[in-house]
């Protein structure tokens, strides 16, 4: 019981420590000082006011949620398929295709980058959102072969053999069955995808050009200049990726229940 005790313990400090960072950008996105400053001397909305009315930072957040939400669409277009070849399929290389997906988990991001940047130099697609596009999807892609995977591995196929024995082709089954089960896990993927993406510094440092994504511009202002309006876009991307979250898990729940 007293090891119980200890390890819940143990986990509430690691959870407080991973925490502390979000305790202390808060305030200080809301700080009236003209630097960073902890604790702030007042509370003001000072920070978020001059990120809304600095184009910079409004094109750089737009470019970012295009490109994220790309990603998001092109991963699940060949991801999906994948997954159900690695999982249903039975062809020749298969455990070296299911490794060469999740490569991009394990080659570091920067090899990656500079490996890209070779490629999309010699196709001059250096500064294109579209090149961003393809190379996130590389990233992203992984994640959503996972997640894809899990579903169908606990997916229950004999509602695709009855449906199959009531007359349905494969493609109805497909599209009225097998993907409206599967929508929590195509939900989830499509997140992950877009978080991906929308979070993705390394390869945009190399990629982008002078169009600049989101991320990079907070990397190219830490390098500039250092002020609070980092804290206030650090605290709407935390904002927007929790109220995210939020709604998937509500989704999920009501599709799990309209499922049961």
């Amino acid at each position: 019981m007293r090891s119980r005790h200890a390890l819940v313990a143990f986990c509430a400090l690691v959870y407080f420590f991973l925490l502390l960072p979000l305790l202390v950008v808060f305030p200080i996105s809301l700080s009236s000082a003209p630097y960073m400053q902890f604790p702030p001397p007042g509370l003001s909305w000072q920070w978020y006011e001059r990120y809304l009315d600095d184009p910079q930072w409004i094109d750089a957040t737009i470019r970012s949620l295009q490109v994220g939400a790309a990603t998001a669409v092109l991963s699940l277009a060949l991801g999906v398929p994948l997954s159900f070849a690695l999982i249903r399929g039975r062809f020749y290389a298969r455990e070296t295709v299911d490794r060469l997906a999740m490569a991009p988990l394990i080659v570091p991001h920067i090899i990656l980058s500079v490996a890209v940047y070779g490629l999309f130099a010699r196709l001059k697609l250096i500064g294109e959102w579209y090149g961003l596009v393809v190379a996130h999807t590389l990233l992203a892609l992984p994640f959503v072969v996972l997640v894809m995977g899990a579903g169908l591995r606990d997916f229950d196929r004999s509602l695709e053999q009855a449906a199959e024995g009531l007359g349905a082709s494969r493609w109805r089954t497909l599209t009225r069955v097998t993907l409206p089960l599967l929508r929590p896990s195509l939900v989830s993927a499509g997140l992950l995808a877009f978080i991906t993406s929308f979070d993705e510094v390394v390869v945009a440092l190399f990629l982008s050009g002078a169009r600049m994504t989101l991320p990079k511009k907070m990397f190219d202002n830490i390098l500039m200049e250092i002020d609070p309006t980092i804290a206030s876009v650090s605290v709407m991307q935390i904002l927007l990726v929790s109220l995210v979250l939020v709604l998937i898990g509500r989704f999920g729940r009501g599709l799990n229940a309209t499922a049961r």
